[in-house]
């Protein structure tokens, strides 16, 4: 196995600026150069790929539809008062009966 040597006294070469700079300041970029500090830029936020999403095809252990009577009080007075003080809607799913009296 080769060994690399440390670099403490080299220097290089900005791929940016073209200055020259000790050899362990240079940073690596996502774009593979090798830059000065102040060169530097981190990978823009925009650029990573978006998570897959997916959509879930059925419900988890769903509730059978149940049959069940649904009486709703709908009532409202109104300044002058009229003759019938409220109004009154019984209703199932599919139709709608209105008692008014």
């Amino acid at each position: 196995m080769s060994s690399y040597a440390t670099g403490i006294h080299s220097e290089a070469i900005c791929d940016r600026c073209g200055q020259r700079f000790k050899y362990l300041d240079l940073k690596k970029e996502w774009t593979g150069f090798k830059v000065c500090p102040e060169c530097y830029e981190p990978k823009a936020p925009q650029l990573y790929p978006l998570p897959a999403l997916t959509e879930p095809q059925a419900l988890y252990e769903p509730r059978p539809d149940v049959r069940a009577t649904m009486s709703v009080l709908v009532g409202q007075t109104v300044f002058p008062p009229p003759d019938n003080l409220s109004t009154q809607g019984i209703t199932s799913v599919g139709t709608v009966t209105v008692i008014t009296t």
